[in-house]
């Protein structure tokens, strides 16, 4: 190959490369809009003052679950 070509070539594949993670980084908005609302969530709840009975320890597990589950869903799609 001439080194115009390569060159060319070479620049065509950044680009390109370059668009579609651009476009894979984005295939999960509303995945992450609800990681970024449970773990505000979870702030809230750790920031609460009383116990409410239990209920408060019991909602921060489960919204720590939540997160897990959100991120292994993201995590799964990005490799799948």
């Amino acid at each position: 190959m001439r080194p115009t070509l390569i060159a060319v070539a070479t620049a065509v594949s950044f680009f390109l490369g370059c668009a579609a993670n651009q476009a894979y980084a984005e295939r999960q908005p509303r995945m992450r809009d609800a990681l970024v609302h449970l773990e505000k969530a979870l702030s809230e709840l750790k920031s609460a003052r009383a116990d409410k009975g239990g209920y408060r320890v019991k909602a921060i597990g489960l919204t720590e679950q939540a997160i897990g589950a959100v991120r292994e869903g993201i995590q799964f799609d990005n490799q799948h």
